[in-house]
Parts: structure tokens; sequence; C-alpha cells
């Protein structure tokens, strides 16, 4: 509750974006399968560069701009199992998939969205070269429609589109940039919020619904990069930004509440700023070439960076902004961070060293002084150093000008990039309306009554349905059936479950995918190399009463050291064959007779001591509850015997 107070109090809104690859069998605008078959090596490779275009209204998307301005050149790889001349543009795209529309149209059913007439294919401006066309294919499927948390509140969608997969990136190599393009055009679907969300657990929960519900129509692939989750964040006081490429749902929170304290961090900069009597208009783009002062230092980094062709060293006065430009805004990254970025986007330079992180790089306090002299700026202002050829210094210090500017309005709109620590980074400019245009190669697609029919068959449960259809049909009671619905291994159940039939040997099943998974890998057990083949096999012997659930346990704990294995021949190292009742209760009575004198000077409360002998040596052997009924009609037969 205090959580809740908190974000509530800094009225934190998220909308949240879910990008789902989609398993069906062939890509979104043409015959290329989803699923690479066969061998996949690289056949061959092209180049591109790419440029921005108007829309219709002649206008230019900034964010398309800013990459152009970059001047990168595109590296395409492909082969011939995986991609065709549609996606290295030498083709018109096909029609749209069918198969893909109609998954998204069930998601669409089972949520309460309202379906558009036509389906319009539109191109959405992308000119970071994951797309060889230079924009993305996306089409609204339906608006509208909402899901329901587990406390009742309802997150309103705003949207459902269908669009292609972006090239999966490779790397770069100066300014070149290298790309796959197995993974372009392979459908998506992109389900946005509206900001109802106003905790990182909200988020959370709203992500794990709208993924289960994507799985349940058994069309979601699987694994690695097959989902990302982009985020929209504000809060009071700020403006949206937009956080990409969330990939990991444990990461949500983090993210959220990092990038939630960076905008509150930026705010109260604003206030600093206006407290300290500063107008935008201070803040002005005066460079002075210290070049000089900085040849004179012991500074190996410094040095460095001059010994290259044509290097200077310029700089900026900032006025009052001394201790602003260290502040802590993230954990690790200073205000000084987020300019820096900016000028490595614009200007293409390494990074910036700034007065607030000084003494530092090898500079002295007296290199400090020297520079606050050449450049003439008092005890309370901050100075700004870049390090490069002139024409990219200059540029990396007007970016960092404009990014100073934009400190009097608080929080500035941008696009930025989720990183593997939870933190955000400056990726772009918010993009704007003038990316998107219509596609003029892929005719409107009727949504018609039979293809809104044939979407209905595939819609998926709630999770709430869901978890009831578990307890009523597969006799989990509900925390278990909750458990494995939300469990990667939730599949394998049905799968199983398909494969032998339902019955009381499921709850075991079930006990074993998920909680026992869970335990053995908090105990630090690999538990990753237990393959499918083998869960399956193990859910035989249970069906067959082959093997016990603590049977299963030691079974299970010896294949994470020995994954090469067989159940089988696992079974048969520890032993473990079920003995019929007759040896167990041969092995119980063996048992009471040698403690004898226990179980009469005790009497019935020698249960748990007989029990425990016994588990030790029928561990495995035997299911537990019958040990029990056994051990305790035993000690009865017993003790009335010594009466009789």
């Amino acid at each position: 509750m205090e959580n809740e107070n908190y974000y509530q109090k800094i009225g934190l809104k998220v909308g949240l974006e879910v990008h789902q690859q989609l398993d069906v069998e062939r890509k979104l605008f043409c015959n290329c399968p989803v699923t690479p078959q066969g061998d996949n090596a690289i056949l061959s490779s092209f180049e591109r560069r790419l440029r921005p275009t108007r829309s219709e209204l002649g206008e230019i998307d900034i964010a398309a701009y800013f990459e152009w301005k970059r001047g990168r050149k595109y590296i395409y790889q492909s082969s011939e199992n995986t991609s065709c001349l549609v996606e290295a543009d030498e083709e018109p795209p096909h029609p749209i998939n069918i198969e893909a529309v109609r998954v998204g149209l069930a998601f669409a059913h089972s949520v309460g969205s309202t379906p558009v007439d036509e389906l319009h294919v539109m191109r959405k401006i992308v000119i970071d070269g994951s797309n060889t066309t230079g924009f993305q294919r996306t089409a609204l499927l339906s608006i509208g429609g909402s899901i329901e948390l587990s406390n009742g509140k309802k997150i309103r969608i705003s949207t459902i589109c269908v669009e292609e997969d972006s090239s999966k990136k490779l790397g770069e190599e100066d300014n070149n940039v290298i790309y796959d393009l197995e993974r372009l055009g392979v459908p998506l679907l992109e389900i946005s919020t509206q900001p109802d969300i106003n905790t990182p657990e909200e988020a959370v929960e709203t992500a794990l619904t709208i993924g289960l519900m994507l799985r349940l129509t058994g069309k979601a692939k699987r694994g690695i990069g097959s989902v990302r989750q982009d985020l929209n964040i504000s809060v009071r006081g700020g403006t949206k930004v937009e956080v990409k490429g969330v990939q990991e749902l444990e990461l949500l929170p983090l993210v959220i509440e990092n990038e939630a304290r960076r905008q509150l961090k930026l705010l109260e900069i604003k206030e600093l700023l206006l407290q300290r009597g500063l107008k935008k208009e201070d803040i002005a783009l005066n460079f002075v070439d210290i070049t000089d002062v900085l040849s004179k230092t012991d500074s190996k980094v410094v040095k460095k960076l001059l010994s290259k062709e044509n290097a200077v060293g310029l700089a900026i006065c900032v006025p009052k902004m001394r201790g602003l430009l260290g502040m802590e805004i993230q954990p690790g990254k200073r205000f000084g961070t987020e300019l820096s970025d900016y000028a490595k986007f614009w200007g293409g330079v390494k990074g910036i060293i700034h007065s607030d992180e000084l003494p530092g790089y090898g500079l002295s306090i007296n290199d400090v002084r020297a520079i606050y002299e050449k450049l003439k700026c008092s005890e309370e202002d901050a100075f700004i150093v870049i390090i490069d050829e002139e024409r990219k210094a200059r540029e990396g210090l007007r970016a960092v000008v404009d990014r100073l500017k934009m400190a009097f309005d608080g929080v500035p709109p941008e696009t930025r990039a989720a990183m593997p620590d939870g933190t955000t980074r400056f990726m772009r400019p918010l993009p704007g309306s003038a990316r998107m245009y219509p596609e003029t190669d892929i005719p409107p697609l009727v949504i018609t009554s039979e293809l809104l029919s044939s979407a209905k068959q595939l819609a998926p449960p709630t999770p709430k349905e869901a978890i009831q259809l578990l307890v009523s049909e597969y006799n989990l009671n509900e925390e278990l059936a909750k458990e494995l619905l939300f469990d990667e291994n939730y599949a394998l159940f049905m799968d199983i479950a398909k494969l032998l039939g339902k019955g009381s040997y499921l709850k075991t099943v079930a006990w074993m995918l998920v909680q026992l998974r869970k335990a053995l890998k908090r105990e630090g057990f690999q538990v990753e190399n237990i393959t499918k083949e083998q869960y399956v096999s193990l859910s035989q012997k249970i069906y067959e009463e082959k093997i016990t659930k603590e049977g299963v346990e030691e079974v299970i704990k010896y294949l994470c050291n020995n994954p090469s294995l067989s159940v089988d021949e696992v079974m048969d190292k520890l032993g473990l064959k079920p003995l019929d009742m007759e040896a167990i209760n041969a092995i119980i009575k063996k048992i009471i007779e040698e403690n004898a004198k226990i179980v009469e000077e005790k009497g019935e409360k020698a249960f748990g001591i007989i029990m425990g002998k016994a588990m030790e040596i029928l561990r495995g052997r035997a299911q537990g509850k019958i040990v029990s009924e056994l051990v305790r009609r035993n000690i009865n037969e017993y003790l009335s015997a010594k009466k009789g």
C-alpha cells in the first residue's frame, strides 16, 4: 500500500505496448517460412543507404530526419531459406497473411475490441536500417476493449495492430550497421493500452495477462526475441517518454521505477534552474577552443584524444549550473550523462567531459582552474568540453546546448532504450504523426463475417476462465492452476494432458512442471537441462503409477547433472522400481519389530518415528500416502496383538 501511495503521489501513468511474434506458416507479406527449415547459411549480402520521405502533407518526421543525418550504411545478409526479393525490397509485397489477421481478430474478440470494417496497410517510417524499405508495414485491426487485473481494475486497450517484424541487428563496424533478414517480415501483433497503469506491479500483471492470452491462441511464438514490451511513461508535471525494448518481464518494474525517478529528478533540476534565476536565453552557444590548455595536461585520456588527426578541444561555459551536471538522475547516471548521450547521437563524438566530474580523467585541479580562466567562468558556473574533430565537436556541443535548454521545460519528449540494468538511455526524438502514410502496393482487406466467425474459434479464454477450466477439467487446486497458467511449462502440460488423457495424475504432473522445478532451481539445480522428452517420459511413469512423487524429485535432481541419461536409466541407477503392497507391508512390519520397544512405550505416538524410518527405505519406491496408511494400520495391529 505504501508503494501504491508513492506512485499515486507522483502521478505515475504507464501505457504498455506488447509486440508478440506469431507462430504462423509464412511471413506477413511473402511466402517465406516464419520458422527456418533446413540449411540457413548466408547466401548473399547487399548494401543500402536510407533517407526520410515526406508525408502526404509534405512533412518530414523528426526522428527519421536525424537518423538520416547520421549518414550510416546498412549491410544486409540474407538466406534463400528465410528471405526473398520482398525482404530485399526488389519485389512488391504479396497480399497480407490472412492467418495472422485471424489470430489478431481472435485476440480482439476476447478483450472486447471492435474490429475495423476494412484493413488498410500503412507505412511507418523507420530508417535505422532495421527495414530495407525505410518503413515498417503495419495495419490497424481493432480499437478499444479492456483486460481485467486480479484486483478488478480494468486496463483499457487502445489499439490492436498486425505488423511486420524488423531485421535482426548483428553488429556495427565504423559507420556500417549489419543486419540479418531472417526475422524481417515475421508477423507481429501489437497490443497497445491506454495509460491506465499506475504501478510497476500493474504493468507486470498487464503484460503477463496479454502475453498469456496470446499464448492461449496457440499461435504465439516462444523463445528469446519473440516478445518485447515498449512503455509510455510519465509523472505529474512531466510529459510522455517512450521506452523501447524491454524483453525480460522481470525488468519491467525496475525500468518503470528508474524512468519515473529520472523524470522526477529532471523536474527537480528545472526548479533549481528557476531558483538560480536562469533563463533559456542564458545558455549560449559560444565555442571556445581550449586545445592549448589541454595540451599542457598530464592526463593520458586527454592526450590520447588530442593525438587523433584534426582533433581539437572545444568548450562552452554554462552559467550558474555548477553541481547540476553531476546530479544523479538514475542509478549510476547523472544529468551529464543525458548531455553526453545527445552529443554522441547528434555529433557522433565519444562523449563529453564536464566540470562536475573533475578533477578526474587525469585532469588535475590546476587543469580545471586553467579551463575556468580560459572560458572566463565564475565559480558558480560549469563547463563542458568535447575533444574530437572540430566539426563533430561543434555538432556535439550544439546538441548539448539544445538539451540544456530543454531542461527549463523539465522532461523532454523522446524515445529511450531500456538497458540491461533497468536504466534508460536516449535513442532519438519522439516520432511524430508525419511518420505514417498509406501503403499503395497492398489493397485493403474487407473484414468479412466469415473471417470474424473463424477468428472466434481461435479466441482465447480470459485468465479467470482458463483457471476455472484447469480446476474443473484437470483436477488442479486454484493456486496450482494459477501458477501453471502463467508458467512457461503451461503448453507442455496441455500437450501431456492431450497425449495421455485427463486424470488425477495430472496434479502430480503440474506440481512437477511448476512447483518442483522452481523449488529445485532456487536450490541451485540446473533444471534447464531437463528436456521436454524427459518431462513427458516422467509424466508417463506417473500416469502408469510406476514412480512416486518422491521418486520424481530424485530423478529430476539426478537428471540435472546427467541430462544425457533417459528416465528409465536414472530410475535403474537409483533403484526406484516401485514396490507392490505386499513388499511395502513386509518392510513396515520389519521396522516395527526392530523398534518394538519404542512402539510399546509411545503407542500410537510412535507413528512419526516409524514413518520416518520407513520413508528412509521406501522413498521413491512407494507413495507417501500409502506408506502412511500402512504404518498407522500396522502399529495399531501390533498394539492390539500385545494387549490381547
